[in-house]
């Protein structure tokens, strides 16, 4: 059109016109903010440091962590790997970290499995069922959990018999108060065994995840259980076979005043992990329950218009997608459960926080040792959200 300015647009040629710092600008204001709270931090942290190590050269305390290659020079009552007093503050803080796993693997296990049937018991048909299941979860979740552990850890001590009169349920299991005292194979076979066993689960994996997959495609299932059974029983009896050598069943045996021998579950231990369990489990109930009330009741009717039984709707249309809604806040309670094992330093277990107490009382390395405890919990807690995020992504329904 005559007249008109048809020259193109800075826009339209990608020519970016220069910004006019401006106070009146939102985007120059929101810039100034962000620098100025990124030097506000910054300035914060400086001012930490330096009087931190300002203070600890005032009183000759050395930093590092030179110290961890000293000798600890203290006993630990129980350890996962081979520790004695000569060996390092290093080796001392790797038996406490590994008995936090350990405590924490068990009863992430046992308190899904206790939650889950808790949750579905919460919404059983039979009122006294359903109404024991409700006053389970409210007791539990209203009550501290370090009350729980005080409650656990004097049951045992205060309450069962001494070593000399153990509780005897089965041969060669003894309950007092020293523990739970359990029959353990020893042997040069017991390691081919384990190799056998870890075969075994990874079989059982896989086989289901064909069986899930056969079934998708063809409707047709699979006695999964049974198969799983013989795995797990007939590769470790394979290994043990293939080594050639025996093993022993180490009975525990009353010698003075305490048994000798066998597996002990320590009252310190068994208070833990009864503690976290019953408490974390009443949690993960309620997780579970709402889970299902999620799934369409149109689920259920649709099921059983085909004939299922209530507990096959349960297991292989409820429960599948219950997992999707579930997975978040579980995750959830997994963390807790891992953080609140840190409260076992309350009843004497050696954990991480409470091997790291010995030492920083030791050493004087406070710091560092709060670091230690903080640097093993967050890899700890950033694993388990890794791990759950990726399951999460694979249960996800896909859509297009």
């Amino acid at each position: 059109m005559a007249g008109q300015d048809l020259a193109p647009s800075p826009r339209a040629t990608g020519a970016r016109r220069a910004r006019r710092w401006s106070w009146n600008d939102p985007t120059t204001r929101a810039i100034i903010y962000q620098v100025g709270l990124l030097l506000l931090v910054g300035l914060l942290i400086w001012y930490l440091a330096h009087n931190t190590l300002r203070n600890l050269a005032a009183r000759n305390i050395t930093t590092g962590f030179d110290f961890l290659q000293q000798r600890a020079g203290f006993s630990i009552g129980e350890s996962a790997i081979e520790y004695s007093p000569t060996d390092s503050y290093g080796r001392a803080v790797l038996v406490g970290l590994l008995n936090t796993l350990m405590v924490s693997v068990v009863g992430i296990v046992a308190a899904t499995v206790l939650g889950t049937l808790l949750g579905i018991g919460r919404l059983a048909r039979n009122s006294l069922v359903s109404g024991l299941c409700g006053i389970y979860i409210e007791v539990m979740r209203n009550i501290p959990l370090l009350l729980q552990l005080y409650f656990w850890y004097a049951l045992v001590t205060e309450v069962m018999p001494s070593a000399r009169k153990a509780f005897s349920p089965l041969p060669s299991v003894f309950i007092s108060n020293r523990g739970l005292r359990l029959p353990w194979l020893q042997g040069n076979a017991i390691e081919w065994m384990l190799g056998g066993l870890a075969l075994a689960i990874a079989a059982c994996l896989l086989l289901s995840h064909w069986s899930r997959r056969r079934q998708e495609a063809s409707g047709r299932s699979f006695a999964l259980l049974p198969a799983c059974v013989a795995l797990l029983l007939a590769l470790p009896a394979l290994g043990w076979w293939i080594s050639g050598a025996g093993f022993v069943v180490d009975r525990p045996v009353l010698k003075g005043f305490n048994f000798q021998g066998g597996f002990t579950v320590t009252p310190e231990m068994f208070a833990l992990l009864a503690g976290l369990v019953t408490y974390t489990a009443a949690y993960i109930a309620e997780v579970v329950r709402s889970g299902i009330q999620a799934v369409n009741k149109g689920q259920w009717e649709a099921a059983a218009s085909i004939g299922l039984s209530r507990a096959r709707v349960l297991r292989f249309v409820i429960l599948p997608q219950t997992m999707r809604v579930v997975i978040p806040p579980m995750t959830s309670q997994y963390l807790n459960l891992v953080k609140n094992s840190s409260l076992a330093v309350a009843i004497g277990y050696p954990d991480i926080v409470a091997v790291t107490n010995t030492i920083l009382n030791q050493t004087g390395q406070a710091i560092e040792g709060i670091a230690i405890i903080m640097a093993a919990y967050l890899v700890v807690s950033l694993s388990i959200s890794l791990f759950m995020n990726w399951y999460n992504k694979r249960m996800a329904l896909v859509e297009r």
